[in-house]
């Protein structure tokens, strides 16, 4: 491939962060400029997963798409894989930076159980979600901030990886609700008096309201756990755990006056992520 056709796959990646994945496009300027590419390849690779249920009519042909992804990182793809944008700019961050194929393979495996209306039976089997999508992503952005030798704070990005990802599925409960979908734990939900059947067809009740309460402190727990970490990794890979800079902004916002859980659209404007992310990057 030829640089001309490389460089126009990571400016295609930047491009797609900046118009659907603006926290991680912002959390990656907070890298050393050389880096932030391959960050960038990494965060759209996920994105790329995490929209493909929206894509498709039914689950099998989202699973032909996650296979294609598999078939890609084997180098068993067909046709030109390199050309497709994506694919380009990750394959080659993959082989800069020596990253485990096994952990990128482990994410789409994650992300398969998006395409489905499985419920989410336990909080551990959230957690365990959570890992294998949010926090491998951070523990292979980690690793290119490293120049692919081992940067120690598993504990951080494992922490971290849930206590966005929760957040991140708090704040598309209307979206993931409509569809049927539901990604709050069973044994939550059961614990409070929720059914399954309230959840999906929007009906807001006090027991909703303390099991999102209690999702929230969830993700919060797992913020400071992720943060009190931090100091176990190598200084130039704490970038890695940027994105935690927005948790505490969106899980505030939920908590404020008004929320209606399956209606409000939970943001905030750019500069106030900003600002978090500045803040944060003087602590780390």
């Amino acid at each position: 491939m030829s640089g001309a056709a490389l460089e126009s796959h990571y400016e295609a990646c930047a491009d797609m962060l900046r118009k659907e994945d603006a926290d991680r496009y912002f959390a990656s300027l907070f890298a050393p400029e050389a880096k932030r590419r391959h960050l960038h390849a990494l965060y759209a690779f996920s994105l790329e997963l995490a929209r493909v249920r929206e894509l498709v009519s039914e689950p099998l042909t989202g699973e032909i798409r996650m296979q294609w992804w598999r078939d890609a990182l084997c180098g068993e793809g067909r046709g030109d894989v390199h050309s497709h944008p994506i694919a380009g700019a990750l394959l080659d961050t993959v082989t800069r930076f020596n990253l485990p194929v096994q952990a990128l393979k482990d994410l789409i495996e994650g992300r398969s159980f998006d395409l489905y209306d499985d419920p989410m039976p336990t909080k551990g089997d959230l957690e365990g979600y959570c890992g294998e999508t949010s926090s491998s992503l951070m523990r292979l952005a980690s690793l290119v901030l490293a120049d692919g030798r081992d940067p120690g704070g598993a504990e951080a990005v494992g922490h971290g990886g849930v206590a966005y990802a929760i957040t991140g599925l708090l704040r598309a409960l209307p979206w993931h609700a409509s569809r049927g979908q539901l990604y709050l734990p069973g044994d939550l939900l059961a614990r409070h008096g929720v059914t399954r059947d309230e959840v999906v067809s929007g009906q807001v009740t006090p027991g909703l309201c303390d099991a999102l309460a209690e999702m929230r402190a969830l993700a919060r727990h797992h913020h400071a756990r992720a943060l009190d970490a931090a100091p176990q990794m190598e200084p130039s890979t704490r970038a890695a755990l940027m994105p935690l800079a927005v948790v505490p902004v969106y899980l505030k916002r939920m908590e404020n006056g008004g929320y209606e859980p399956f209606r409000t659209l939970i943001t905030a404007p750019s500069w106030r992520r900003l600002y978090a992310l500045w803040a944060l990057s003087r602590k780390l």
